[in-house]
């Protein structure tokens, strides 16, 4: 007959420590798991009710009002105390898969880590870009050397119309198995390095890896307003994945080249006009380049060096919002010639 009491269930005492708790409930639960047990209904149910003493005892609140009130205390409202009475209807109830997944993971599984889909390598690539490029948008084709899938094997990584055999040192399942103490330990196999298969005959075309570099010639859209440092992503752009894994994606990073004209600064542009001494002193109309063309601006008499106007709405786009910045113009005066500064002196 099974025990109901849960400190006798797990064979501790009232007063044993969460960290006995635990060591008890490892122990019970290698000998009277399922697995260890197929067909036997006494020691399958005898594994239910340990893990459901464990769960309970391990709670610092549940197990104090099992302390108080026993197992009546589920009855007594007291919430979250037992679990679900279907928890332990077969062996995939969500109660079970939380609790023994946690503890068990790797201990009765038996993952293969080889077998594991992986996603694939994000890849980066810079970008060069010229100011007018970023002020008003272009299509640009890169480039990007990646791996991609054998086209002879197409990723079997085997020659063509032959496959692994299975792997003579763990008989095909990617791990060997370790006992230590009362536990089982799983650890990837070196032989086949966790895939359970040895390929015989690698593809030769790409050596037996499944995978080839390739260049890929991918066309992207620099956006408006795109400045040093702007990160384009391309979802799935990037190394491909293993096993089925998904495509990893591609950054391409923006740098910004120096232009002969104009100096940014965030949105806006500044630059320098030079003008002859005679404009400074009489004033003049004069032309200024904007990244759009020629532009006219009334310079006043006895303007000096050093004096900027504003263009407002002339300079870059504002990455992905309505708007753009200012174009700011620098006048620097030539140096006057001696007759020019008599002829000032004389006017003065």
């Amino acid at each position: 007959m099974i025990k109901r009491n849960y400190y006798d269930l797990l064979g501790i005492d009232r007063t044993a420590s969460r960290e006995e708790v635990k060591r008890s409930y490892h122990r019970l639960a290698h000998q009277f798991h399922p697995d260890k047990n197929p067909g036997n209904a006494t020691a399958e149910e005898h594994f239910k009710r340990i893990t459901e003493a464990y769960h309970v005892l391990q709670d610092g609140k549940k197990r104090a009002a099992y302390d108080r009130f026993g197992a009546s205390a589920s009855r007594m409202g007291f919430d979250g105390f037992a679990p679900p009475e279907d928890s332990f209807s077969g062996s995939g109830g969500d109660f079970f898969d939380d609790l023994f997944g946690e503890i068990f993971e790797d201990l009765f599984r038996g993952k293969r880590p080889g077998q594991r889909k992986a996603r694939g390598a994000n890849l980066r690539y810079n970008l060069e870009v010229s100011l007018e490029e970023a002020a008003f948008g272009a299509e640009r084709e890169v480039k990007v050397p990646r791996m991609t899938v054998c086209s002879v094997c197409r990723g079997s990584r085997c020659h063509p119309g032959t496959g692994p055999v299975i792997c003579p040192t763990c008989k095909g399942h990617g791990s060997l198995q370790a006992q230590r103490g009362f536990f089982r330990v799983d650890r990837t196999c070196g032989n086949c390095r966790g895939e359970g298969g040895i390929i015989l005959q690698p593809c030769s075309k790409c050596r037996g890896k499944g995978r080839l570099k390739t260049i890929r010639l991918i066309k992207l859209n620099i956006p408006k307003g795109a400045d040093e440092g702007t990160r384009l992503r391309l979802n799935g752009e990037g190394e491909m994945g293993s096993n089925g894994g998904l495509a990893g994606d591609l950054y391409v990073v923006i740098s910004m080249k120096n232009h002969p004209v104009f100096t940014r600064r965030g949105n806006d542009i500044y630059c320098e006009v030079p003008i002859p001494f005679s404009e400074a002193l009489m004033g003049a109309e004069i032309e200024v380049p904007t990244l759009k063309g020629k532009a006219r601006i009334r310079v006043p008499a006895g303007v000096t060096s050093g004096k900027v106007f504003t263009l407002k709405n002339q300079g870059m786009p504002i990455l992905q919002r309505s708007g753009r910045g200012d174009q700011k113009v620098t006048i620097r005066v030539e140096v006057a010639s001696k007759a020019q500064k008599e002829t000032a002196r004389t006017a003065g």
